[in-house]
């Protein structure tokens, strides 16, 4: 973004004095064109299909422009789609169309170990050795798989702490592992909620329930970034603590892979694993990740084995022996469906022509930016209580999040949803009242944000049937 002249400043901070040099309000469409035109990273768009306001099916047509691009800020649902894919799709089916089995072990991804060609960009991402990551299956059987092995309870030490708003399926594979052992959720089951009339948890709150209850704990798992309110975790605080109580600590990385910058190695994680298709923009249903620390290498073991686990160089011997690759290759099952290792390829081939830290850097401003102006144009005003106002629920602090801003309103959000997606906006709501919005430094625009803010006011609007005030 800019020279670094600003810093250590608030992205507030940085904003308005932006604005001051430019001569122009905090508000205009010329800052937002201004941090555009300095933006190093914004060429990573164009690496991306953007959709049309027209291509998106709730859009009513008479209220866009069909030539304008739709305002995509649904990335931590599910990221855009890189340009390469299809490129990359094509050529494994028209391989399969030419050379049908010899494609196991030929071209530049060999369906045999296609998924282990791209491994390294994929720790890269995650701050992990090469060895302590494996591409494969969906989160929730790879959190399955990881408890297995890391959950061991003991008459003494049985209980898994999440949090109390935990994503659903984390919830249910916690409850059946503990049922599969022969306990009770209701016994072994600790949640931790936020503080009386707050939206997220403290740090100070998290330790101190680890401090209490540490000796009845096995496994800590813990969200990286929460899917609901979008508070980024502190990992590394949280691993310490846990280990020193003598828990197993592992993360829910679905939401803060590509997200924020992890070091899963350094922080000595025991275990997380993550989806693939929200900010790594793998597509739906796309190739998942599992991380077991290398600490753990000769110790634990996978609970279910697969021919997949076995070690690459006598695999296909079919002597029955198994070899099983240490670490956390040896919970592969079966091979990887190759036409899911091409979108995660396409994908992490962007990532690696910048760096999460640049990302980071990028990121701060750009939600920055929309709390800014969501803080601006909807904050609560007491000499106008029926003005529509915004609350966000997600930490104001840049350290306590990533791209995700999860806001309230004082009307019913799906008015407001509706409206938006009338609108060509792309963000998504979760039940009861959150809608969830984020711009992702890969591939939205200032110029996003701004748009975003503009229809906001008209969707706010809309929903009562009555004309909203100046915004910005």
């Amino acid at each position: 973004m800019e020279d670094g002249t600003f810093s250590h400043a608030s992205p507030a901070e940085i904003l308005e004095r932006i604005s001051a040099q430019l001569g122009c309000s905090p508000g205009s469409a010329e800052l937002a064109a201004h941090l555009d035109s300095t933006d190093e990273l914004g060429h990573l768009r164009g690496l991306f299909h953007m959709p049309k306001t027209t291509d998106l099916s709730p859009t009513d047509p008479r209220l866009v422009d069909s030539a304008e691009d739709g305002v995509y800020l649904a990335g931590n649902s599910l990221g855009l789609q890189p340009k390469k894919t299809k490129e990359y799709l094509d050529a494994e089916l028209d391989k399969w169309a030419k050379t049908g089995v010899h494609g196991h072990t030929e071209g530049s991804r060999p369906w045999a170990w296609a998924e282990n060609t791209i491994e390294e960009m994929m720790a890269h991402l995650v701050g992990a050795e090469v060895e302590e990551v494996a591409l494969m299956n969906g989160l929730t059987v790879n959190l399955h798989l990881l408890l297995l092995s890391f959950y061991k309870p003991t008459g003494r030490r049985h209980k898994i702490l999440i949090e109390d708003k935990a994503f659903p399926s984390d919830y249910y594979a916690v409850q059946s592992q503990i049922r599969l052992r022969g306990y009770e959720p209701e016994r072994s089951l600790l949640l931790i909620r936020p503080r009386e009339g707050e939206d997220t948890l403290r740090t100070e709150d998290i330790l101190a329930t680890i401090e209490k209850e540490g000796e009845s704990i096995a496994v800590i798992l813990f969200s990286a970034v929460q899917y609901y309110t979008g508070q980024l975790f502190d990992v590394a605080t949280i691993t310490t603590a846990g280990q020193a109580k003598g828990c197993l600590v592992g993360f829910d990385c679905a939401h803060a892979v590509g997200n924020v910058p992890l070091r899963l190695h350094d922080w000595g994680v025991d275990f997380a694993c993550w989806c693939s298709y929200k900010y790594v923009n793998s597509g739906a249903g796309g190739l998942a990740g599992a991380f077991i620390h290398e600490k753990h290498s000769g110790s634990i073991r996978p609970a279910l084995w697969g021919w997949w686990g076995h070690d690459l160089k006598s695999r296909f011997l079919m002597d029955n022996e198994m070899q099983l690759i240490p670490g956390v290759g040896g919970y592969r099952l079966s091979n990887q469906p190759i036409l899911l290792v091409c979108p995660l390829q396409a994908s992490l081939e962007v990532f690696s022509q910048t760096s999460m830290q640049a990302l980071r850097r990028k990121s701060v401003l750009l939600t920055g930016y929309l709390e800014y102006l969501l803080k601006r144009n909807f904050a609560h005003e007491d000499a106008n209580p029926r003005k529509a106002h915004v609350r966000i629920v997600t930490p104001s602090d840049p350290a306590q999040r990533g791209c995700q801003l999860s806001l309230c309103f004082s009307v019913p959000v799906a008015n407001i949803f509706r409206e938006l997606e009338r609108r060509a906006v792309a963000c998504d709501m979760r039940e009861p009242d959150v809608l969830r919005v984020a711009p992702v430094p890969l591939y939205n625009s200032f110029r996003d944000v701004h748009r975003f803010v503009c229809i906001l006011g008209e969707a706010l609007a809309a929903s009562q049937g009555h004309p909203q005030g100046a915004l910005l």
